[in-house]
């Protein structure tokens, strides 16, 4: 069985840690509104995805 030889401090476990962070949200502004909206997503202020009308937001509301 593995057992470790001694105990590993709190700098070096630290150090292998580092990279364990959440990153931020990624965001990017709808072209017909400017509402921010997540990437490849419909925009849920005004209902277009790549310049066209997806969904109707009047009749979703």
């Amino acid at each position: 069985m593995a057992v470790p030889a001694r105990k590993v401090s709190n700098t070096r476990g630290r150090k292998r840690r580092t990279h364990y962070k959440i990153d931020e949200k990624t965001t990017t502004k709808c072209p017909k509104c400017g509402a921010e909206v997540k990437p490849h997503r419909v925009c849920q202020a005004c209902g277009t995805y790549k310049g066209k009308e997806v969904i109707n937001v009047e009749e979703a509301a």
